[in-house]
């Protein structure tokens, strides 16, 4: 898979990615990531690729044209900023607090396409026509604001790489984090058995594999009810884990 990020700080990109999971990804070729330097395309001796905004206000705007030429870099069309952009093309995501928020879910649908464009905004913001013209999905990592686009953009690589095959050495491992099957992650443990008079749950040293996955279950309904209970609502569970998903509210009304 191929993820383009269009930038005015591409090493910030790079330096941020190339390391851990993704950086073994990328040198193994299951992904790659190019940081384009948006400065690249401006026609200005300077390098400028903002301006003052019309109507007044504070703050600068990233103008649309080295955007769209850093962007037609990138897909090698010929369209010009008069043509609606072809279908075909890789999905452009811009990254704005105005967009979906970011969810699990979502970096699953992303992970299916074979390439994906970031493009990072900064300064108080982007050309609206430019938008209009090469953005297909808006998109924010939360409600908050951020200096640029670079951060967002590495989190929802990293989080999308994850459901790339391959890029887990462990396949179970993307299967059983938090979110996956909609709960919160159950607790984990590791050797020593006992650790400043804290002992690890006898039932995971049974090895009995069902009570194991139930201890498992329940404790990441415990975890979801407690810190994330609104994602309960949209949870489907079998019988036995809802009997005790309901005693579990139960005892708490209690």
């Amino acid at each position: 898979m191929k993820f383009h990020v269009m930038t005015l700080f591409p090493e910030m990109v790079e330096q941020g990615l190339h390391t851990s999971i993704l950086g073994r990804a990328m040198d193994a070729g299951i992904i790659s990531v190019d940081a384009v330097n948006i400065r690249d395309f401006s026609e200005d001796k300077h390098r400028h690729v903002d301006d003052y905004p019309y109507g007044g206000g504070a703050g600068m705007v990233m103008a649309p044209e080295p955007i769209f030429k850093c962007y037609e870099s990138l897909t090698a069309g010929s369209t010009s900023a008069e043509e609606p952009v072809p279908a075909g093309r890789p999905r452009v995501i811009y990254l704005t607090p105005w967009g979906r928020v970011f969810n699990q879910e979502m970096a699953k649908e992303f992970a299916k396409e074979e390439e994906l464009i970031f493009l990072c905004g900064h300064y108080e913001g982007v050309d609206e026509r430019v938008l209009e013209e090469i953005v297909t999905d808006y998109v924010s990592i939360g409600d908050y604001v951020l200096s640029g686009g670079e951060l967002p953009s590495m989190v929802m690589i990293d989080a999308i790489a994850r459901m790339v095959p391959g890029v887990l050495t462990n396949e179970e491992s993307g299967e059983t984090e938090s979110f996956m099957n909609g709960l919160l992650e159950y607790p984990q443990y590791t050797r020593p058995e006992e650790w400043h008079g804290q002992k690890v749950p006898e039932v995971l040293l049974s090895g009995h594999h069902a009570k194991v996955a139930e201890w498992r279950m329940q404790r990441s309904i415990d975890r979801t009810v407690q810190y994330r209970p609104e994602l309960m609502d949209g949870v489907e569970l079998d019988k036995k884990s809802a009997k005790y998903y309901r005693d579990l509210l139960n005892s708490e009304k209690e």
